[in-house]
């Protein structure tokens, strides 16, 4: 299944992308992780993984694939944008045609980023927006393969259409009245488009627990992570995350279980 992590900035996106990645692969599943957040610089640090080549590079870099948008657009039926997608791939991918070249690797977990902004005035990331909804759209994944999307703070993603080639979504919840408020335009924008939308609750102790629970009372809560001083520790090092949560094995069970909920 192909598995969208999104949510506030800072809620702990990527916390959770890598605790859930390595919960799986320890179960024997073949797990990639797709960073398709342009600004993020320790997803692979949790990993303990070197950061890897921006996938847009494989494609000519952001220029030639900002000729590509161009001459979409210009091409394109204004009535029919929004259902069509540029096209980029020539043939469906699976994860064997990924360029090892663009990945690291480590205890059967893949990671690809599909690029970041290295300079200053070197232009948005819309271009990434695209290719990284055009990837999930063309990649089948097997029975036995797992993909984790970690996305950008916020909803961009959603304007970008990137949910529109997961399977499902789990939306990341702090302890913060922005988050607790972006969860329902959260819940609504992934159910308009007809797709599943779960919620794990992070950084729970017992003086917000309550409060979260009854904000999101008619969300779909799947998991409640607790503050841990571990977790905390380790990403202000940019120390791989090494720990096995119990709340986090829970929750990988129950989606490696193919809960029809999840499916």
């Amino acid at each position: 299944m192909k598995l969208l992590i999104c949510g506030k900035g800072g809620s702990g996106k990527s916390t959770i992308s890598s605790l859930l990645a390595k919960s799986m692969a320890s179960k024997g599943l073949d797990v990639l992780v797709i960073d398709t957040d342009e600004s993020n610089y320790g997803l692979h640090r949790q990993l303990g993984m070197e950061l890897p080549d921006d996938f847009m590079n494989f494609f000519g870099g952001k220029r030639e694939m900002i000729k590509r948008l161009m001459k979409f657009f210009k091409n394109a039926d204004v009535e029919k944008m929004e259902s069509e997608t540029i096209n980029i791939f020539d043939q469906r991918w699976g994860f064997n045609d990924l360029p090892e070249e663009y990945l690291a690797k480590k205890d059967g977990i893949r990671l690809l980023a599909i690029g970041k902004i290295h300079d200053f005035g070197e232009g948005c990331a819309c271009p990434m927006g695209v290719l990284a909804k055009t990837l999930l759209n063309n990649l089948n994944v097997a029975e036995k393969e797992v993909v984790i999307v970690d996305t950008d703070a916020g909803v961009e993603h959603f304007g970008r259409g990137v949910e529109h080639g997961c399977d499902a979504i789990l939306a990341v919840v702090d302890p913060s009245y922005e988050s607790l408020k972006l969860a329902g335009k959260i819940d609504g924008m992934a159910k308009g488009i007809g797709k599943k939308i779960y919620f794990v609750l992070n950084k729970v102790d017992d003086d917000n627990r309550a409060m979260m629970l009854e904000s999101l009372d008619q969300l779909n809560v799947v998991g409640m992570i607790p503050a841990n001083r571990d977790v905390f520790r380790a990403g202000l090092a940019g120390e791989e995350l090494d720990l096995h949560l119990p709340e986090i094995e829970s929750l990988a069970g129950e989606i490696l279980r193919g809960d029809s909920r999840w499916h």
